[in-house]
């Protein structure tokens, strides 16, 4: 026989001699079968419940309750400036001073033009007196005494002309003296001494402009929803009418942490603006140290509800499936998917206004390892993270 013809017979018996080596495996041992996986374990806590009061977050900006472009009233040429750049002036401080001799002179023709009138007046009455006497011995026409009767009367016109004439020069030489409307920081000149500066109501040049400073307003913009949310709640008598009192604000700048500065609102526009569908609104804030400057940005919170007892539970307990806010609570050992109303964060704490009660048991770690109706193994703690009991087993958590 042929090296050829042995080779296929030995390789059979190769074959049939593992069949029968594997035949003698037992693949239903225990052993081999795999381990089923021991349910997650989570954080959970019991919801807080404590009386708090709600506050809404806006962005403001500060604006000077008093801010005046200061204005010349009278022509003339610029002589002096009475202050520096930026400074804090006074109510009345003087700011500049034109040039007031043309004035002067005004004032002077003035008086001697009163004077005129004066003396002509006095004549008038003394020439009325005698025709007064001639008139009663009929010496004299009555027409006579008329005329010198309408003469009196003439020139009492002209004293009162001229004392009027006197009074606006002297008005005016007073406006060549530019003094502070009101008190406040002032900004650059914006004329230098020797320039030529219209006056009057029209087209008269600006020098300057003065900001109060305290108190101060800020300014912010509230959207409608939150508008009516406060119509209805006090007409609930939950909140007190933003516009009949004087509702609080805290005021934090933006380095400032948490909201340490109070205003009070003082008021409220009469109508929603069309193209943002918000609504002004007003605080005044003291400023005596005048950290405030108007044009600050600032963050605004106004009262949004009175006190409450509400529900409460750490921010990373709530998390998102699909559009909806949802949390696990743990009922009868299993995770359960809950829907909830969410309010705003207080003190570090979520509020819930709708779907959780105090009792319920709510996952606040471990969420990423869970799904709706599988068994947990619970690691209870409180919210701050204190171990409130021992681990739970599963056998315990099912009962």
């Amino acid at each position: 026989m042929s090296t050829r013809s042995k080779l296929p017979a030995f390789a059979v018996s190769l074959v049939v001699l593992a069949a029968l080596g594997l035949g003698g495996c037992n693949f239903g041992d225990a052993k081999s079968q795999a381990a089923a996986p021991p349910p997650p374990t989570v954080i959970a806590s019991q919801p807080i419940v404590k009386t708090i009061t709600e506050w809404d977050a806006y962005t403001g900006r500060f604006a000077a309750v008093e801010s005046v472009e200061v204005r010349a009233r009278v022509s003339g040429y610029l002589t002096d400036i009475h202050f520096k750049d930026g400074q804090l002036v006074k109510k009345g401080d003087l700011l500049f001073t034109i040039d007031r001799r043309p004035f002067a002179l005004a004032v002077s023709s003035a008086e001697a033009d009163l004077k005129v009138a004066e003396a002509a007046l006095n004549f008038a009455r003394q020439e009325l007196k005698r025709a007064a006497a001639l008139v009663t011995s009929q010496n004299v026409p009555e027409r006579i005494y008329e005329e010198r009767e309408s003469g009196v009367r003439q020139a009492e016109a002209r004293v009162l002309a001229s004392r009027a004439a006197l009074d606006r020069a002297k008005l005016d030489l007073e406006f060549t003296e530019v003094r502070a409307p009101v008190s406040g920081r002032i900004d650059r000149h914006t004329v230098s001494v020797g320039n030529l500066i219209a006056g009057g109501e029209t087209d008269a040049t600006l020098l300057t402009s003065i900001v109060s400073l305290d108190p101060i307003h800020v300014v912010f913009d509230v959207d409608q929803n939150a508008y009516l949310r406060y119509v209805r709640a006090a007409q609930a008598g939950t909140r007190p009418s933003s516009r009949d009192n004087a509702s609080p604000v805290r005021i934090g700048l933006p380095d400032d942490s948490g909201f340490p500065h109070a205003g009070a609102l003082d008021f409220l526009s009469n109508q929603i603006d069309r193209a943002s569908a918000t609504i002004r609104a007003r605080a005044v804030v003291d400023n005596k140290d005048l950290l405030f400057t108007p044009g600050l940005f600032a963050r605004v919170q106004l009262l949004g509800r009175g006190s409450y007892d509400a529900v409460m539970i750490p921010d990373e307990a709530v998390t998102v499936d699909q559009a909806s806010r949802v949390v696990f609570v743990v009922k009868d050992g299993k995770a359960e998917l809950r829907n909830v109303k969410l309010g705003p964060m207080v003190d570090g704490l979520r509020v819930v206004r709708e779907g959780l009660s105090a009792e319920d048991v709510v996952v606040t770690s471990g969420l990423q390892r869970i799904r709706g109706g599988q068994q947990v193994v619970v690691d209870a703690r409180d919210t701050n993270g204190v171990v409130k009991t021992a681990r739970v087993s599963p056998e315990e958590n099912t009962r």
